[in-house]
């Protein structure tokens, strides 16, 4: 990297620049290369982006809070940090902050309790039920997709249906919602009835799930909403209503953009090589693999983020308590030190599973093993059922100069859209 390079990146505010919405990878090395823990200039938050210090930060809840998780620097603390160790000013305005009812900004015993309740939900049994719907719907979507020919918009036609409804069928929402579901995520006026989407579309998912628990507790029959809204803590002591109703909300919700996410990077890598594409028909096996480590190239959180409780120390950098410390998963899952030729696919990589697209520690992703099935069955119906998948030229240009469009955000990395041309393949049924 040139001087003038470095000098471009030091003026570079990682949050606002839309030069690193397409490829942030460079800045990401950029930063690493000057120190892997070292302090950004434009929002004073600590960026981190080696992966030996992303797992020392993500492993220690009693440094860090999660409290500020999902927004960093914006709006700020509503009030100032200051001495050597604030906890009892996060626990005293943490309400204030943005989402500070769900899981991901929870802190124990808060957190503690909250994940149990999720667990409960997300049951072996539960999740093989599940399985079985995936095959299902995906056989569906993909018959409605091919009847309109040999060309598509994957993200909406596909990945955004089948998330949604991968999800509402886990938490056993009937299905008889599911097209209530299917207009709000596009946004149609009046989908919802009454005003329409005139309020924040999460209020229709609080009230409809507060609805579902309410009547489950009345009535209890032999679905999934009811052991929903009768599920416990593990002292057995019964949640309120609204507590249950926001950890089925944050599955709802958090489950679906980043699978979107992993879905259109899948299939823009399998469109772009033909050689991977036939490999991976040909061997079902290496699936799971590629999933893995087509989380690590192209991690579907971009960054995410802690609040120093105390003043403690990052792999021998200080940092005082009060601070806003960043962790940058895509930064992270590329770092020389921990997987090799870091910016090369390879799904033979036999680290590749180590990345952190799903965190670490107490925050790990509870609905990874859903997010893997979601994508494993999603690819194979996908590979059985569409031969010769590549990217259409017409809406992104030729190979070697592809135009593509990624979610203009500094919380996630993804296509907006991914435009394919394929051949319909109709296989026999049972």
């Amino acid at each position: 990297m040139s001087d003038g390079d470095a000098t471009d990146f030091e003026a570079v505010d990682f949050f606002i620049d839309e030069s690193l919405v397409a490829d942030p990878y460079p800045y990401f090395e950029y930063l690493r290369g000057q120190c892997p823990v070292q302090r950004e200039r434009h929002h004073g938050v600590m960026a981190v982006t080696g992966y030996d210090e992303a797992i020392a930060v993500l492993n220690d809840a009693t440094s860090f809070s999660a409290c500020n998780a999902p927004t960093g620097p914006f709006p700020g603390f509503p009030v100032p940090l200051e001495g050597d160790d604030v906890s009892a000013l996060i626990a005293q305005y943490r309400d204030q902050l943005p989402m500070s009812t769900v899981l991901a900004t929870m802190d124990p015993p808060q957190h503690t309790e909250a994940r149990a309740l999720l667990l409960r939900l997300l049951t072996p049994k539960r999740l093989k039920e599940n399985e079985e719907f995936m095959w299902r719907l995906a056989d569906r979507l993909l018959d409605e997709l091919l009847a309109r020919g040999g060309r598509c918009e994957f993200i909406s036609e596909f990945a955004g249906a089948y998330t949604l409804l991968v999800i509402a069928d886990l938490l056993g929402v009937p299905e008889a919602d599911h097209p209530k579901l299917l207009a709000m995520r596009s946004g149609k006026p009046g989908a919802l009835g009454g005003g329409g989407l005139t309020t924040n579309p999460l209020q229709y998912l609080n009230e409809a799930f507060v609805s579902y628990v309410e009547d489950r507790r009345r009535e209890p029959r032999d679905d999934v909403l009811t052991k929903l809204a009768t599920a416990t803590y593990p002292d057995g002591s019964t949640p309120e209503v609204i507590d249950v109703v926001r950890v089925a909300t944050f599955l709802f919700v958090a489950g679906q953009e980043t699978t979107v996410r992993l879905l259109g990077t899948a299939l823009q890598l399998i469109g772009e090589d033909p050689e991977l594409q036939q490999l991976l028909r040909d061997q079902r096996d290496r699936i799971p693999n590629f999933i893995e480590e087509t989380l690590r190239i192209e991690s579907p959180i971009k960054s995410h983020f802690r609040l120093t409780r105390v003043s403690t120390n990052i792999a021998g950098v200080d940092v005082p308590a009060g601070t806003t410390v960043m962790l940058l998963d895509g930064a992270a899952n590329r770092d020389p030190r921990h997987f090799e030729n870091p910016d090369e696919l390879d799904i033979d990589r036999p680290n590749a599973r180590q990345h952190l697209a799903f965190g670490h520690g107490i925050h790990t992703c509870a609905g990874a093993p859903l997010a893997r099935a979601e994508a494993r069955v999603a690819l194979e119906r996908i590979l059985e059922r569409m031969t010769g998948i590549k990217i259409s030229e017409t809406e992104h240009g030729p190979a070697g100069a592809r135009r593509y469009e990624y979610v203009p955000s500094y919380l996630f990395r993804g296509l907006t859209k991914l435009h394919l041309e394929f051949t319909p393949v109709d296989p026999p049924r049972a």
